[in-house]
């Protein structure tokens, strides 16, 4: 009966649907973990921002505060001084919490430090956000389109592609 169900198209369908719901149920979680994970650092380096203007903390604070975080949490990564001035420049960088929730948290957070170090322009880092949710672009990739200066190659292009080609 086993080698019979095998040969079976049915079952051969059947188990091929569920690997597609198993698989797309993983990529996900996946993204759902990884939004959570940039508005928590958002609202770390929000915390942080906020405590270095009101309380007038030094920048040896966020070495302190990895130092206690990483031994609070030593089995979290993401939690370096490094990454911790990245969180206070991210949310210094986007001051709009509903902006991060809705836009910047789509895209990994290795992809929004990539933004921060490399694009100044506010408009020009939101366009590179909505091009990757769009295409679904690597870090390095997006790094390729920032260096190659796709922005300024496409926001001379003039074309009605948009109005005139149906949706795929």
């Amino acid at each position: 009966m086993k080698s019979e169900l095998v040969k079976d198209k049915s079952y051969i369908e059947f188990l091929s649907d569920l690997k597609k719901k198993i698989h797309l149920a993983q990529v996900k979680a996946a993204l759902a973990v990884s939004a959570q994970m940039v508005f928590l650092y958002w609202e770390i380096g929000n915390s942080i921002l906020r405590k270095q203007e009101n309380e007038g903390w030094g920048a040896k604070v966020i070495e302190r505060l990895s130092q206690d975080l990483r031994n609070a949490f030593p089995e979290i990564k993401g939690l370096s001084s490094r990454n911790l001035k990245y969180m206070r420049k991210f949310a210094e960088t986007y001051p709009d919490v509903e902006f991060v929730q809705q836009v910047a948290a789509q895209i990994p957070w290795f992809h929004n430090c990539v933004l921060i170090d490399k694009v100044k322009s506010k408009k020009e880092r939101e366009w590179y956000i909505q091009q990757t949710i769009q295409n679904g672009w690597s870090r390095n990739v997006l790094v390729h389109q920032i260096e190659t200066n796709l922005y300024d190659r496409k926001e001379h292009l003039t074309h009605n592609f948009d109005v005139t080609l149906p949706k795929p």
